[in-house]
């Protein structure tokens, strides 16, 4: 059975909160070193501040390192990635699939956060354990009004959000692609999607 720990609460009462994530991207200005030149998928729970999982900081710890008492990851190259500095305890679960998994948070289209530690060990289980699924250690937060405040000061872009970014894309190129992306066109609908992120604020 999987025994991390599942780093968000009140996962239950959210289960059906709308899909609602944006990608932050940080700027060039932007130094904390938490989340230099980092990109992080951010949803809007009922209550509270954002919060989400830093997308592009993958660790060098395999999986199979982590949840040792796995057969099918044994020989898989998949690493934990860094989520973010909040709750570094705490391991978060993204999946990709087609059918929304038992004690689950909609966060795009057919992605979810999971904290249903049962059917994750079913993920574990499976031939292909790691296909769409994504381990995050930590996770990132904000308390009411701190990320309207980064984001008039600049600390900021918004970028629509999207699974393959997520799931596809060499993780090195994430932020390079984006922040160009995000540094010559702001789109209407990131615009958008940052009134309804922190309007809860």
């Amino acid at each position: 059975m999987v025994t991390a720990v599942v780093a968000w609460c009140d996962v239950a009462s959210a289960a059906e909160m709308p899909a609602n994530a944006i990608f932050l991207v940080a700027s060039t200005e932007l130094k904390d070193p938490n989340f230099r030149e980092t990109v992080v998928l951010v949803t809007q729970p009922p209550s509270g501040g954002p919060w989400g999982v830093i997308i592009n900081r993958p660790l060098e710890q395999r999986l199979s390192e982590v949840f040792t008492e796995y057969e099918a990851l044994k020989e898989r190259k998949e690493v934990l990635h860094f989520g973010g500095p909040v709750q570094r305890d705490g391991l978060v679960f993204l999946v990709r699939t087609s059918e929304p998994p038992p004690r689950s948070v909609s966060v795009l289209k057919e992605v979810y956060f999971v904290s249903d530690l049962d059917w994750i060990d079913g993920l574990f289980r499976r031939p292909e354990p790691t296909r769409g699924l994504r381990v995050y250690y930590g996770h990132a937060g904000w308390a009411p009004g701190q990320l309207q405040k980064e984001l008039e000061r600049g600390g900021w872009h918004v970028v629509p959000a999207d699974a393959a970014t997520v799931f596809d894309k060499d993780p090195a190129r994430i932020w390079p692609e984006l922040i160009k992306l995000a540094s010559t066109k702001r789109a209407s609908g990131a615009v958008t999607g940052t009134a309804r992120l922190v309007q809860r604020d």
